[in-house]
């Protein structure tokens, strides 16, 4: 081989070399730039008032004739669903369920001191949409008093509760501004790292929550969603 042979594929191949490290550099600034993302969460929130509404009414007898204790239990049914019904709730929003006999005297580990053998409970349940009407019939229960009816603390079974079922119609608008929220987070972390935002990566569809406002305003919810997305950063 003659030099000029030798000095011209010693050219080719260092060309080749140089033309290989810049293609391998190129490819490592585009990983490098691919990889670069910054993943931020966005939060948006709502308060509104429920839109259902289930009041558990209970109400007890004791006495020692069961047959006796049945009529004055459908006498104080009568009387509370005929409250209900002339202040505005329908028979369809009012459910009465089947009275719970307790025989005081069965249990041989409990002291029954109130002399009475049978303790009757009585539940009717009102459901409905109308929260506004309900808690104003709740404020005048105390009404019922006057017709010989005492409507007894249901405890943590038998308590009002409050909900928000219409949350649905309501969750893309949420969305996007969770998602509007989580956008200027990431605008921010950008222009402090001198970069800008692209396009998202990846986003998850959020996590929606629906609480209390507190425990004295059971009937205001506070619906709440988080999101987390991942954008791209360029420079």
């Amino acid at each position: 081989m003659c030099k000029n042979e030798r000095i011209i594929q010693s050219t080719i191949l260092a060309v080749s070399i140089v033309i290989l490290g810049l293609c391998v550099k190129g490819g490592i600034d585009n990983y490098a730039e691919k990889d670069r993302t910054v993943t931020v969460k966005g939060l948006a929130e709502k308060e509104v008032p429920a839109d259902k509404v289930t009041w558990p009414i209970p109400t007890k007898e004791l006495g020692n004739d069961l047959p006796e204790l049945y009529s004055r239990i459908n006498a104080t049914t009568a009387k509370v669903t005929a409250f209900l019904r002339q202040n505005g709730i329908k028979d369809s929003e009012i459910s009465v369920n089947a009275p719970v006999v307790i025989d005081l005297n069965a249990d041989q580990y409990r002291n029954n001191a109130s002399g009475y053998r049978y303790n009757v409970t009585s539940v009717i349940t009102v459901t409905s949409g109308n929260v506004k009407l309900v808690r104003n019939i709740i404020s005048r229960q105390g009404e019922l008093l006057r017709q010989g009816v005492a409507v007894v603390d249901g405890g943590y079974q038998n308590a009002t509760r409050y909900e928000y079922v219409g949350f649905q119609a309501m969750k893309p608008k949420m969305m996007q501004e969770a998602i509007k929220n989580a956008r200027l987070t990431a605008d921010q972390f950008a222009e402090s790292s001198n970069s800008s935002i692209g396009k998202i990566h990846t986003a998850g569809q959020g996590q929606f929550s629906i609480e209390d406002r507190d425990e004295n305003t059971p009937y205001i919810k506070k619906v709440r969603v988080v999101t987390t997305v991942t954008y791209t950063l360029e420079d």
